[in-house]
């Protein structure tokens, strides 16, 4: 059989549409709901931790999600975000999606939906001839549906699917260690500085409600605020840029970021081991250490940490008690809840004993220089994997010769 070019709305088994709006007031409860966040933090989803929201029973039916959908970032703040595709691999029985997403359910009789997933990878996606910019970048489903797309022989889809799901299993595995070290690291956290069983604990008296040697701060004591503004015609292209779109939730490695070439807005500038919080509905818990040098979103704060306490510093923001902290303190009268800097800089902490410190600075770098190499590993693989897709389906490859990665990159 030959290679088919079809109308990709052709393909579809039902109607694409557009998720639902919920505002944050309603949240907390009911159903999970893939937001943008997991959208750009996952390109195959899972039954991965979402926010709840209530449903009515006519959203129940026409909003859910199954595996096999393919999900597209309707809007994006830059122009690379837009029409993002992310393929569903797992939910629970009933989850949703929202309002920026269009959702697509093929017909499972031919493409198989992990091929055509991959054939949406910014790699191949011809999803960029229908990109519209005004303040955001965005696409319509009713454009969507027109794209031609390349249809291969079944056969050789599975091929292809087989060759390239390969270093999608090893960058999930990675993702998995990753998340084993973040919760070690929290479990770390928690026992020294909540709990206050550090080492040495049971020698130590309580002295003022703190333990001998050590004494009361806040968070700005800890960190300085970060400003380097930089316009955008400033910025050097080909410089890494992260959006809050890029920002995983509850994952304190922001492994994920754009290119900035097509901002059009000043940013401040980061560099490599700054923390970054997400400022703008700061309950999405949006938290980490940047692995590169780059620019971001103003809708965030980048902290520098002072001498001996940066993990200290991370631990804290990451922390589900501080990001609680900051929004029950955002700004009032914003439409979109803020946190404000000068409530989080008061945040109460406890600085440990010299020794304590050091010893806590010590095992947290080496958890994060862990998690920085798997996730270096894996922009290794993404950029492998997205040089090989366009050669597979072009032809310009054989799939009969094409071998799947057998392990993760050096770093």
């Amino acid at each position: 059989m030959s290679w088919e070019t079809v109308r990709f709305g052709d393909l579809y088994a039902v109607e694409s549409r557009n998720g639902l709006t919920k505002p944050g007031k309603v949240r907390g409860s009911g159903y999970k709901m893939i937001n943008m966040g997991e959208l750009f933090a996952n390109d195959r989803i899972y039954d991965i931790p979402m926010e709840f929201v209530p449903l009515k029973e006519s959203e129940k039916l026409n909003a859910r999600v199954e595996c096999g959908d393919l999900l597209f970032a309707r809007q994006s703040l830059v122009l690379e975000g837009a029409g993002k595709c992310s393929i569903v691999m797992e939910v629970s029985p009933l989850t949703v999606f929202e309002s920026h997403l269009i959702r697509v359910r093929l017909a499972r009789s031919h493409p198989l939906p992990l091929l055509s997933y991959y054939y949406f990878r910014p790699s191949l996606s011809p999803v960029k001839s229908i990109v519209s910019q005004c303040a955001q970048a965005g696409i319509r489903g009713s454009d969507l549906q027109e794209l031609q797309v390349i249809l291969p022989p079944i056969k050789v889809q599975q091929r292809i699917a087989e060759i390239i799901s390969r270093y999608d299993d090893l960058i999930e595995n990675n993702q998995k260690q990753i998340k084993l070290l973040e919760e070690a690291a929290q479990r770390l956290y928690k026992e020294w500085f909540v709990d206050l069983r550090f080492p040495g604990h049971e020698a130590t008296p309580i002295v003022d409600g703190v333990p001998e040697g050590w004494k009361k701060d806040f968070l700005g004591g800890i960190c300085t605020l970060k400003k380097d503004t930089v316009p955008a015609e400033q910025i050097s292209t080909g410089t890494p840029y992260m959006g809050l779109e890029h920002m995983p939730r509850v994952d304190f490695c922001l492994s994920s970021w754009g290119n900035a070439d097509n901002v059009i807005s000043s940013k401040f500038r980061y560099i490599e081991d700054d923390i970054i919080f997400g400022k703008i509905r700061p309950y999405f818990h949006k938290a980490g250490f940047a692995l590169n040098n780059g620019v971001v979103s103003t809708d965030s704060f980048v902290m520098k940490a002072k001498d001996g306490v940066w993990g200290l510093l991370l631990m804290t923001v990451f922390d589900r008690v501080f990001v609680d902290y900051t929004y029950q303190t955002c700004k009032e009268g914003s439409k979109m809840p803020r946190a404000d800097w000068n409530q989080m800089e008061k945040y109460p902490i406890l600085i440990p004993s010299e020794k304590t410190r050091r010893d806590f600075e010590k095992l947290i770098w080496n958890i994060t220089r862990q998690v920085k190499t798997l996730a270096l590993q894996n922009h290794a693989l993404v950029e492998a994997r997205d040089r090989l897709l366009p050669k597979l389906m072009r032809s310009s490859i054989s799939v009969a010769t094409a071998a799947p990665p057998i392990s993760a990159p050096a770093s």
